[in-house]
């Protein structure tokens, strides 16, 4: 190959990993952070955007969004050994294919001189939590879960973002995020697969006369760790290969149970918008 083709091919190489497809009607470039690569079954709705979270042209996770409600339906991941700390150097940053397919697949930065008409009306902004005073910015993906510092860079987008009420964020959630950390470090083997995602029941914040994004009822998550440590603790080793969690995103009545993954879906299919056939992981998590 001479050193005209070579730079041809180069050029060819960037512009398609530039314009990468993120988001789309399937998860086919982001199925290794799936269970057995296969994605939860029986979610219902129009709106419903499947996306490939890429950061510096490299997939990072999956996610489901609500493009109506402007919140992510659930993101799915895979956990990383880590010692739990947070990336503090990381600015906001937004899908641009949910505003126009045309535009990069990798997540970009919010502009400096704020979003324009296109992704403000496709998603949420960062002046949509200005007045949200009982809510912080809450991750489905978090930092802590991933060891790498593009892995962990990547979750500060908004489209893995949900309103969580600052004291269960900060008094339950954060808690329980910390001992699932703890958790898998300690005792899966392999892989561990994470689902994290919300149920609505039609509470808005507003900005102006507008609704502007959904607040979330429940939180819920769920791992999958088929290769685990089999000498566990019993206190330890029944909550494996898999077992959820859900907690109601509230000030006061926002304690976490943790339960297992069967009964988190029965729970989810009175809460959310999903049909009978409802499935979390591929044959629940038993290899």
């Amino acid at each position: 190959m001479n050193l005209f083709h070579a730079s041809v091919l180069l050029l060819l190489l960037n512009h398609v990993s530039f314009f990468w497809a993120s988001v789309g009607d399937n998860f086919k470039d982001c199925k290794q952070f799936l269970y057995m690569r296969s994605s939860p079954v029986g979610y219902k709705g129009d709106n419903l955007k499947k996306i490939c979270q890429r950061y510096a042209n490299k997939p990072r996770f999956a996610t489901l969004y609500d493009a109506a409600k402007r919140i992510p339906v659930f993101s799915a991941y895979t956990f990383k050994k880590s010692d739990g700390q947070k990336r503090v150097d990381v600015p906001w940053m937004y899908e641009p294919q949910l505003a126009s397919p045309d535009e990069s697949g990798n997540m970009q930065v919010l502009p400096e001189g704020g979003p324009n008409e296109l992704i403000e009306e496709s998603q949420a902004v960062l002046q949509d939590y200005a007045d949200a005073i009982l809510y912080e910015r809450g991750p489905l993906n978090p930092d802590e879960h991933q060891s790498d510092n593009d892995d962990k860079a990547a979750t500060y987008t908004l489209t893995n973002i949900v309103p969580q009420v600052t004291t269960f964020l900060e008094d339950s959630w954060t808690v329980y995020v910390d001992s699932i950390r703890k958790r898998l470090n300690n005792f899966c083997r392999g892989k561990s697969y994470v689902v994290t995602g919300i149920t609505t029941s039609g509470n808005m914040i507003h900005r102006g006369h507008d609704e502007r994004l959904a607040i979330p009822t429940y939180l819920w998550s769920t791992y999958c760790c088929p290769r685990y440590d089999r000498n566990a603790p019993y206190d330890v080793r029944y909550m494996f290969p898999t077992y959820a969690a859900f907690g109601h995103n509230d000030q006061v009545d926002n304690k976490i149970t943790e339960v297992p993954l069967k009964t988190l879906e029965s729970f989810l299919k009175n809460k959310t918008n999903v049909d009978q056939n409802f499935s979390i992981f591929y044959k629940d998590c038993i290899s």
